[in-house]
């Protein structure tokens, strides 16, 4: 079985155990996306070295199959959450581990899904955001920070010394904005009504899944999504702050930046991670080849973190530690 089926189809019926049943499906859920995930990637990292990238001809199907297993996740883990057959910390359990699942996976794999060609897929993508109430970094990845990273016209680039609660709304805030400019000047390009707005969309997607949460179980179901959403968005602004902390592209003479390069983004070797989060931490590759496949990333000689991206994320939680560990290596990129 090939790894990327391996490690992110695993958690799905763990966490839909953990959310019928509770008990050690719980518990099973929570090790594997935290305890599990960074001990495989240490044990591995000890006994081969990180590999190039393959040819793997099911990844739209996984794909795919990994945002209709989001969907089930989300709405099984509201259930679990706003029941009554879960105790205190069996619901604990379940939302760091559903909410590990849809931000990590989930989110990994609506970013791949948003760059492919098929139409079907991109909208797929988007529609795995809007289920977490972040529709719009479909457009504002593709038309703001693929185009714009590592500059200061990137709200999802943070700057050297920045902490990520400093970070953190900005770049939502910024993403918003600046993706809803770019795809009014397309629509106004194009021509078309107010309903053509992906913005719009979201809109509709926001208001449907509220009602929807109310109707299923009322406050406390709400509660449970509302909750559930902001860890998941949380989490991909961790993965922006992490991957681009402190890189920054050189301004010519002529006022523009210099192309995009290996030396704008944070690389992550770690073997298991990088299978769960669809080679996400390959990042630079994905920045120069943004049409490339995920299976077909490579590490291509850019910046590598320390530890995994799950990891890093956390160490972001705690500014001072957090800088202790990453501007030495921010300070040697620039000497």
């Amino acid at each position: 079985m090939h790894l990327f089926t391996l490690a992110t189809l695993t958690p799905l019926p763990l966490v839909l155990a953990a959310s019928a049943f509770g008990g050690i499906w719980a518990l099973a859920a929570l090790v594997y996306m935290t305890a599990l995930a960074a001990g495989l990637d240490a044990l591995v990292a000890r006994v081969t070295p990180a590999g190039k990238g393959e040819e793997f001809p099911a990844a739209n199907a996984l794909s795919i199959t990994l945002a209709l297993g989001h969907f089930a996740v989300l709405a099984a883990a509201i259930a679990g959450l706003s029941g009554d057959w879960l105790g205190s910390w069996e619901k604990a359990a379940l939302f760091l581990s559903a909410g590990m699942f849809l931000g990590q996976v989930g989110n990994s794999n609506a970013h791949e899904l948003i760059h492919r060609p098929g139409r079907g897929l991109r909208r797929l993508g988007r529609m795995v955001y809007r289920s977490h109430l972040f529709g719009h970094h479909g457009s504002a990845h593709l038309l703001v920070h693929h185009l714009a990273v590592a500059t200061r016209d990137d709200p999802n680039t943070a700057r050297a010394g920045e902490s990520f609660y400093r970070f953190a709304s900005p770049a939502w805030q910024g993403s918003f904005r600046k993706g809803f400019r770019a795809e009014s000047e397309r629509l106004a390009r194009r021509g078309g009504g107010f309903w053509q707005h992906p913005y719009f969309g979201d809109l509709l997607a926001t208001m449907a899944l509220v009602a929807a949460a109310l109707a299923f179980g009322g406050p406390a179901a709400l509660a449970a999504f509302l909750g559930l959403s902001a860890y998941a968005t949380v989490q991909l602004l961790m993965s922006d702050y992490v991957q681009h902390y402190g890189l920054t592209r050189a301004v010519r003479e002529n006022g523009k930046p210099e192309p995009v390069g290996p030396l704008h983004s944070w690389d992550s070797a770690h073997w298991f991670t990088s299978g769960l989060m669809l080679n996400a931490p390959r990042h630079s590759d994905h920045h120069l080849n943004p049409q490339k496949p995920y299976p077909a990333l490579d590490l291509i000689g850019a910046p590598r973190l320390p530890f995994s991206l799950p990891v890093m994320a956390a160490l972001a939680l705690m500014p001072r530690l957090w800088r202790r560990v990453m501007d030495p290596r921010l300070a040697a990129l620039t000497r």
